[in-house]
């Protein structure tokens, strides 16, 4: 039996910031409750002599080398800015009081 319960939900609802109707709060214990169950079966059968695995397949790089090219100019990179200064783009500040 898994350890979640609708406190623990609301709980983490709050956290996120998302407001949950009662409704909502059951149905998301009910599931989250039956990921948290199925985890730890996983976590049962998992030894120490089976590797743990990213990727059932073995991969490789498939990106192509870094190489340089041709750089664009700072009058190039702000000729279609909305605004710009010194330089730099010019964007609304979006920090208040708080900062």
């Amino acid at each position: 039996m898994s350890e979640i319960t609708p406190d623990l939900v609301r709980h983490l609802g709050v956290l996120a910031r998302i407001q949950l109707s009662d409704e909502e709060v059951t149905r998301l214990t009910d599931q989250l409750g039956v990921i948290v169950d199925n985890i730890a079966k996983v976590s049962e059968v998992a030894t120490p002599d089976v590797a743990a695995t990213s990727h059932p397949i073995p991969m490789q790089n498939v990106f192509r080398e870094d190489v340089v090219g041709d750089m664009l100019t700072v009058d190039e990179v702000l000729q279609n800015a909305p605004d710009a200064a010194d330089g730099r783009f010019r964007v609304t500040a979006i920090l208040g009081e708080e900062q």
